[in-house]
């Protein structure tokens, strides 16, 4: 073992180093254009303590390359850069170095995808595409089950590129409505180490863990404040994202992004309209809190998709963002948020519409229902 991370470990200077480092990372919710505000700075703080949560659990508990199992980066509890409520969320830590066979059972879910990441928040802010795989290609028997293979070589049947430098294996599942319906059951193992027992725990790669962890915090905070300070310039508009960065910090392609920052007086609500909807296998918007995480959405109707907007008679939308019930369909509840973050998606569209925001005042909705 290096001498240096001997005495860190015998010292506990790493223990301290990775502190220190959370310490550091509390300046970003302490960033001057953050809300001063308890409520904010409170989510603020407890966001970085998910993050926290989400980073050892990433890097300390969460397999290895050589044996990999998923963790959920993403989920009701530890929300990460707009997590979508709609989709379920796998990750695993992988190596290019490597070969690994993923086996599951589609369950019922509308799509599930699954695509190989370069890079990754703990360096700095990117998670590049590498190869990709979802349910327009991926063969199913008739009981639901797949195979996937995956390598840097192709392979016959379903296979997932694997380039040199791949860092992660990212599972996405959409649900229509995920009170409803049956996730995906999935597994990972190499095949290079098949039938070999994980090693004890490795003092030098715990050292080595931990400051990733730490630096996944800071990072990943960082990133998603420096998103948010671009989108308040537009405060209630919803114009597109720009698509290539979308992809380069982990995006679905799938998917086209918008990005926005919202806030509503009390008597104010915010229209999203729209005159038709393009052909496409699914859309969603959500409504998000100033660190980029999605509001509760066990107890709140935070976000609306595909299926659960109605439309109008002729094929029209609007959708509603208020404090309260504004007496008509379509209401996107604030959860005694004052302001946030927004975030529309289009999956499988060929021509993307943008939408349309106006505000308005409450009373003119409740007077018109």
């Amino acid at each position: 073992m290096n001498p240096i991370i001997e005495d860190d470990l015998l010292s506990g200077q790493i223990w301290n180093e990775y502190c220190d480092a959370l310490k550091q990372a509390g300046q970003q919710v302490l960033r001057a254009e953050t809300p001063a505000n308890a409520f904010d700075r409170a989510e603020g703080w407890r966001f970085l303590s998910r993050l926290t949560r989400v980073g050892l659990e990433m890097f300390v508990e969460a397999g290895t390359p050589e044996f990999p199992t998923f963790m959920v980066p993403s989920h009701e509890t530890a929300k990460i850069g707009a997590d979508n409520p709609d989709m379920g969320y796998l990750a695993a830590r992988i190596s290019g170095r490597y070969r690994y066979r993923v086996r599951g059972q589609r369950g019922t879910v509308a799509s599930i995808n699954f695509s190989t990441k370069r890079g990754g928040y703990e360096q700095g802010g990117t998670l590049l595409p590498g190869g990709f795989i979802d349910t327009n290609t991926l063969l199913i028997d008739p009981d639901g089950n797949f195979e996937i293979i995956l390598s840097g070589e192709p392979t016959a049947g379903n296979w997932l590129e694997c380039p040199p430098d791949t860092v992660q294996l990212l599972v996405r599942q959409v649900f229509r409505n995920r009170r409803t319906e049956t996730p995906a059951q999935i597994s990972i193992e190499c095949l290079d180490t098949a039938g070999q027992t994980p090693p004890p725990l490795d003092p030098a790669a715990l050292h080595g863990n931990l400051r990733r962890a730490a630096s996944f915090v800071e990072n990943t905070a960082r990133m998603l404040g420096d998103w948010t300070q671009k989108f308040l310039p537009q405060t209630n508009s919803l114009p597109p994202a720009d698509q290539a960065f979308c992809q380069s910090v982990g995006g679905d392609p799938n998917i086209f992004y918008y990005h926005a920052y919202w806030a509503l007086a009390d008597d104010e609500a915010l229209l999203l309209e729209l005159d038709r909807l393009p052909s496409c296998e699914y859309w969603n918007v959500q409504i998000d809190n100033h660190w980029m995480e999605s509001l509760d959405y066990r107890y709140f109707q935070i976000c609306l998709n595909s299926h659960s907007a109605r439309l109008r008679p002729d094929g029209s939308l609007t959708l509603v963002l208020a404090h309260r019930d504004p007496g008509t369909d379509n209401w996107l509840q604030t959860a005694g948020h004052q302001r946030g973050t927004i975030c529309w998606r289009w999956i499988g569209a060929a021509a993307p519409l943008h939408p349309r925001t106006r505000v308005v005042k409450l009373s003119e909705l409740t007077a018109s229902a």
